[in-house]
């Protein structure tokens, strides 16, 4: 156990003073919490002063990416799935395999979690939490769609037609789906996936995958079921900004850790629905919400990692994050919270452990930001009418393909 898992002040290693540049993304709720664990640890640690840098995710990606070509990345940052992979195969993120069971304690955190942050044997990243993929939802708006509730095992087809009840009853069903993330679930429940082991090329061969998807989102907003691309575009991935915290719309597809946040944004009873099938059980997976990893650059990197430990193993510090960026990784502080969270961290925790039995094994996190942007790029396009599903397809093949085989 750690120095801070019994709640006592981890030692310093130096009584010298450090500063720690640390960077997330996230919404308000996120931000507040996040100081006051930083400041908590200040105090334990009063050697170290921590200067927080946060952006909502698209803004956050876009301050990165200069900071990291002039070599300027903050000591610790939040990474994403689709990120780790690029910035940790450009020799901008710390391995930190040599802090493991040493500053950072992860002896009682399962070891395909840990696996995760893992490229080429490297652990470029810590995982915060882990989550699953759902429809988190109003259940009073689904009732005025004239929907008494989801069914357990329901479908697209039943998706698409709670959509059209909903849009007649003067509601959005949800505000669209993140491309690359829902698109992969998709794939997955047909056996195959967004891309192959090694991230060289996509990971499918049959493009009426494709079409068949992102068709049924386009024909969705052109029915007036899902907000236009227009109001889509306006929201900028801000949840305080989103239909069902208006009570316009009856829920939003996004990650469990999501949940507690939209929960205190809405301010309503809300629930959580499993994703639809056929074959949910092959498309569902368990997946880290989220990294700490230390950056190449950073000059205080033992004072990082032990940062990352505070986090992953003080239970006090834990008490504010309350599952947040995801269930946490350690068994002791997973056991500690039950009874510290709130009635929608409840809910989140109960609904990860209902779907972990029915997930399957992550796809290897090989992701590619270029890729993602030119997914998210044509997702628009046909959002907006101005490229069909066929030709969308096609485009992203060849483009994709010429992207992975290029990295």
């Amino acid at each position: 156990m750690t120095a801070g898992a019994d709640n006592k002040p981890a030692a310093t290693t130096s009584a010298e003073p450090v500063t720690l540049r640390i960077a997330w993304w996230g919404g308000d709720t996120r931000h507040s919490y996040t100081q006051q664990v930083i400041d908590m640890y200040e105090e334990q640690n009063p050697n170290v002063t921590i200067e927080p840098e946060y952006a909502s995710f698209d803004d956050y990606w876009k301050k990165l990416a200069p900071q990291a070509a002039a070599n300027r990345l903050p000591d610790i940052v939040q990474m994403d799935i689709s990120y780790i992979n690029q910035y940790g195969t450009n020799g901008q993120l710390e391995d930190m395999g040599a802090y493991l069971n040493k500053s950072i304690q992860v002896g009682d955190v399962n070891e395909n979690v840990l696996a995760t942050g893992k490229i080429d044997s490297k652990q470029y990243g810590i995982p915060l939490g882990v989550n699953v993929l759902g429809f988190q939802y109003d259940p009073a708006l689904l009732k005025k769609a004239g929907v008494d509730s989801i069914p357990e095992n329901w479908t697209w087809d039943d998706y698409k037609e709670i959509a059209l009840k909903s849009k007649d009853a003067g509601l959005y069903i949800d505000t669209s789906m993140a491309a690359d993330v829902f698109f992969n679930y998709y794939l997955r429940t047909k056996g195959v996936s967004l891309y192959n082991t090694d991230g060289s090329a996509l990971g499918y061969e049959d493009d009426a995958m494709f079409s068949d998807f992102f068709g049924m989102l386009s024909d969705l907003i052109v029915k007036g079921a899902v907000p236009s691309q227009d109001k889509l575009s306006q929201n900028k991935g801000v949840i305080e900004e989103t239909d069902v915290v208006k009570g316009t719309g009856v829920g939003v597809w996004q990650w469990s850790n999501q949940y507690v946040a939209l929960q205190i944004a809405v301010n309503r009873p809300m629930a959580l629905a499993q994703m639809p099938g056929p074959d949910m059980e092959k498309g569902l997976y368990m997946q880290p919400s989220m990294y700490w990893s230390i950056t190449a650059n950073s000059k205080a990197k033992e004072e990082a990692a032990k940062f990352i430990d505070f986090w992953i193993n003080n239970a006090e510090a834990n008490k504010l994050i309350k599952g947040e960026r995801g269930v946490p990784i350690s068994s002791k502080i997973k056991e500690s919270l039950s009874t510290e969270l709130t009635d929608s961290g409840k809910q989140v925790f109960q609904f990860v452990a209902d779907m972990e039995p029915k997930t399957s094994p992550m796809s290897p996190p090989v992701g590619s930001p270029e890729v993602v942007a030119l997914l998210t790029d044509l997702a628009e396009q046909m959002n907006f009418g101005q490229i069909k599903p066929d030709a969308a397809a096609a485009r992203f093949r060849k483009e994709a393909n010429e992207i992975l085989a290029n990295r």
